[in-house]
């Protein structure tokens, strides 16, 4: 983001006294990554929060609040507990806190600030990246909305509610966890295994934003690489008659396509289009705005890209996973998002950004982004850096058998959920894809994982790939079989398998959704000292190393045979999982990136599958 858009955040961070930046201090007990010693209560990630969709007049709302811990019993409260770092969660030591909150209590925040002179005579937003789990919020006393949903970003205009002078935000959170049925990925209220610590409250950032009466509240961005063409349909708020909308695209400096219309939905053609993928992944400029007797009324700045996935045929008959109508074998790990200090939350924008250059640097070519939704920046950085993301819907409401059979119709159940539950789950997944539809990196959508919560499996599955049929979707990666979708999935531990593609080849892409699960505990960098585990676990690099490299050895056959693609657990240790390529902390890479890049490459050798002509 430009200077400017940093300067104007930083200048109208409420005002947060040195004597509140002296109350917060990270709780103790844990391991940290090397970016917690950055974390700074008074500049909290800072950086522009929405990169798909960018305006100049903004205010940065994270830093230190005011906090409350009260029963669901209770009124607002009238005295606070204490100061919290927000935007990290309440049991995280990065928020100061370290308090577990749980269904019998609710989580309250509260804070002041002061309105910038850039902001008069415009329509004032409240923007949350994400709350975990239901929110209210009020404004000066006000109550201002209500959001249901962990992992998908929310607004409400506040204009009305805003008087002369400061002005007063309070939040109230509550959040079930593992009590409740709605969806919360891996948090558990008493973590162990593979269920980690719960998260509770705002833990993506809190912004205001300045726009006009008529403004652009959204935008869904679709290309198509077969008609050389990229759309845009924009929701416009307040929007008059004779308002038109133009689009317009650059190279760089040069503009490359342009094209203004009536009402909402533009179609740019974008001729000799340069085509994002791994290999070089190029992102067009973006400009869309609101045009009124040729003036700009809104605008908002972004980018795009050019890619296409899909399936077809090989010439063995076997379904293949194309990327740009070519065979790419998509290969990456399997990526759970958590760290020691932030939870769900990465210490500074710079963690963020490593993971993503790690994964970058040791050869893979995709993330599978398991049962959990990052911030805007973390897509963005795939878009940048060249990663394909598989996007998991975060599980909830489990319970159900699980019968991992590859392509066996057995002893898996079907979850029994409750009309609420259902609709939770339904709102909250086709929030995640709007909220993230214009990411190019994304190519698959993952609606189960495991059979965990698996439910009315058809009517998901065949809804999201009406929804989005720009994507592919891969029915429950690992779960229950049903003839739906373009995937089948299946998970093994620790060596890579996969089905027979005489059995499955011909309807759908063959993919390997889990295996490795190679553990290495390295003494002073794990959640805890002892009772860490892997799936397969060893003493030393070396073995680490010989292991992994037999296992991706063996993938050239499998690929010859039919398989598209492979997702290896796990990027990092979690908590008590020591299966990480790295530590919980990031500070040890457990097998050189230089080394795993090189034992990668044979994977994506185009010569191994012909496609049909």
């Amino acid at each position: 983001m430009t200077r400017k858009l940093l300067f104007i955040g930083i200048t109208f961070l409420a005002n947060i006294s040195l004597a509140q930046q002296a109350s917060w201090k990270l709780v103790e007990g844990k391991i940290t990554t090397p970016w917690a010693e950055k974390v700074d209560p008074s500049s909290t990630l800072q950086e522009y929060p929405r990169p798909q969709m960018v305006r100049e007049t903004w205010v940065n709302l994270n830093g230190l609040w005011d906090y409350a811990i009260r029963s669901l019993k209770e009124d607002a409260p009238a005295a606070f507990d204490g100061k919290i770092l927000v935007p990290f969660a309440v049991e995280s030591a990065l928020s100061g806190v370290g308090k577990n909150v749980g269904k019998d209590n609710r989580l309250w925040y509260k804070r002041t600030f002061s309105m910038p002179s850039s902001f008069k005579n415009k329509t004032t937003l409240i923007h949350f990246g994400a709350v975990d789990w239901q929110c209210e919020v009020y404004v000066n006393g006000k109550k201002a909305g209500t959001h249901q949903g962990g992992y998908d970003p929310f607004s409400f205009d506040i204009s009305s509610y805003l008087k002369s002078g400061q002005q007063e935000i309070m939040i109230s959170v509550w959040d079930p966890s593992d009590e409740g049925p709605q969806p919360r990925g891996k948090q558990v209220n008493k973590p162990h295994g593979i269920w980690y610590t719960p998260v509770t409250g705002i833990w993506q950032t809190v912004w205001l934003e300045g726009v006009p009466k008529t403004y652009i509240e959204s935008t869904i961005q679709t290309p198509d690489v077969d008609r050389r063409n990229f759309n845009v349909k924009a929701v416009v708020r307040n929007m008059q008659p004779g308002d038109r909308l133009k689009v317009t695209a650059w190279d760089g400096t040069q503009q490359v396509a342009e094209q203004e219309v009536e009402g909402v939905d533009a179609t740019v053609d974008i001729n000799n289009a340069k085509l994002w993928s791994p290999i070089n992944p190029f992102l067009y400029d973006l400009r869309i705005s609101v045009i009124r007797k040729r003036k700009v009324v809104d605008e908002v700045k972004g980018y795009f890209a050019m890619r296409k996935i899909s399936m077809a045929e090989d010439q063995r008959g076997v379904q293949r996973m194309l990327l740009n109508d070519e065979f790419v074998f998509q290969y990456g790990p399997l990526d759970q998002g958590w760290w020691p200090d932030g939870l769900y939350t990465a210490p500074t924008d710079e963690a963020l950004k490593f993971d993503v250059e790690k994964t970058k640097e040791m050869g893979f070519n995709m993330i599978r982004k398991h049962v959990k939704v990052e911030p805007a920046r973390w897509y963005y950085y795939c878009d940048k850096l060249g990663i394909l993301v598989w996007q998991d819907m975060p599980s909830g409401d489990m319970g159900n058998q699980w019968d991992s059979r590859p392509g066996i119709l057995g002893k898996g159940t079907s979850k029994e959920r409750t009309p609420e539950s259902e609709s939770i789950f339904k709102a909250e997944w086709k929030a995640i894809m709007d909220a993230n539809h214009n990411f190019p990196c994304i190519v698959v959508w993952v609606p189960f994982n495991e059979a965990w919560g698996q439910f009315k499996t058809e009517e998901i599955v065949n809804w999201t790939m009406a929804y989005d049929p720009s994507r592919l979707v891969n029915t429950a990666s690992g779960g229950n079989f049903h003839a739906v979708g373009h995937i089948l999935d299946v998970h093994n531990y620790p060596q890579p398998v996969m089905p027979d593609p005489n059995l499955f080849g011909h309807d759908r892409i063959i993919v390997l959704g889990e295996f490795g699960g190679l553990g290495l505990p390295l003494e002073g960098h794990t959640w805890q000292a002892k009772d860490n585990w892997g799936y397969q676990s060893f003493t030393n690099k070396e073995e680490l190393l010989s292991k992994y490299e037999s296992f991706v050895d063996s993938f050239e056959a499998f690929i010859l045979k039919g398989l598209s693609a492979a997702v290896y657990t796990q990027t990092t240790d979690v908590e008590i999982e020591t299966n990480g390529l790295m530590t919980y902390d990031r500070k040890i890479v457990k097998m050189p990136a230089r080394r795993l890049n090189q034992v990668h490459q044979k994977l994506y050798n185009p010569r191994l599958v012909s496609m049909k002509p």
